[in-house]
């Protein structure tokens, strides 16, 4: 758990210090002042913000999946048993789906059901499963969660999901510090200026109330490539075996690993659903069986 916390902290120091160095080199100034908001200036803000700490986490999904999960890589040439069967079916998968590279293939300890996909792009890119699933799944059943996995990577999922994230951020701090200057230059003191004190408190309650709604639409958007995924997985591995891989993953819907990092919850092939399912990254397993059932 202290390595995974450590992990956090430091990727986000590199992510506010790579901001800053930007942000500097570009000359791009406080976008408020004594005489309003310099509209441009505040685009540019909340665009560098928004989108350039979102394609960081990408280029170093990778890396941190890898750290956070303790994912153990397969080497091809060394695998024998179950691990060379892995391989090879993700191999074959990443073939049809003509992947211009094949995913890198691991394996992660913890009792869940699950397995997830990431990489910064469709060359560079992880399909990961837990003991888990292997221990509880047959072949046919692993190859329809593997397919699922890779037509994430094939469909540029997490590329996609980065971008829409970015624009959601930027939008986010955009409308939040325009909202927050209108309500902090109606409540100015009695020299006529604005309270920064107070503009930074109503900052970061608009930050909070608009990130929960843009939330809605990425989560909305990670449920429909879920389905889409399972499509894919229909196409590339066959439908019955990503049915038999769903129906293997609801009876195990209530296995899941406390210490898992949540930061990957979005990217693994089956998720819990929050109090709200708008909230949700996943649709529910008998939507997605019942989606499938429904194409046959």
């Amino acid at each position: 758990m202290l390595k995974r916390v450590g992990l956090f902290i430091l990727t986000n120091v590199l992510v506010i210090a790579t901001i800053s160095i930007i942000m500097q080199v570009f000359g791009i100034e406080s976008y408020l002042s004594d005489t309003g908001i310099n509209y441009f200036s505040l685009l540019v803000f909340c665009s560098i913000w928004g989108m350039a700490g979102s394609f960081i986490s990408l280029a170093l999904s990778k890396f941190m999946a890898k750290k956070a999960m303790g994912v153990k890589i397969i080497q091809p040439g060394a695998a024998s048993g179950v691990e060379a069967e892995l391989v090879e079916m993700v191999h074959r998968l990443a073939q049809t789906a003509n992947l211009p590279k094949m995913p890198e293939v691991g394996i992660y300890e913890s009792p869940e059901v699950n397995a997830f996909a990431t990489g910064p792009s469709k060359s560079n890119s992880l399909v990961a499963v837990s003991s888990g699933l292997l221990n509880h799944m047959n072949r046919s059943e692993v190859e329809g969660v593997l397919g699922h996995e890779v037509a994430h990577i094939a469909n540029g999922d997490m590329v996609t999901m980065t971008l829409l994230q970015g624009v959601i951020n930027a939008f986010v701090m955009f409308l939040s510090r325009i909202l927050a200057y209108a309500v902090s230059n109606f409540l100015r003191n009695d020299e006529g200026g604005i309270s920064y004190a107070l503009h930074f408190v109503f900052v970061i309650v608009f930050d909070i109330v608009f990130t929960l709604l843009g939330s809605i639409v990425v989560a909305a958007f990670s449920r429909y490539r879920e389905f889409h995924a399972d499509a894919g997985s229909a196409g590339f591995a066959g439908r019955e075996k990503m049915i038999a891989a769903l129906q293997k993953l609801k009876s195990y819907s209530e296995r899941v690993d406390q210490n898992s990092a949540p930061a990957m919850n979005a990217f693994k092939i089956a998720g819990k659903s929050k109090w709200l399912a708008i909230f949700s990254t996943h649709p529910a397993l008998e939507d997605r069986i019942k989606r499938l059932q429904g194409a046959m």
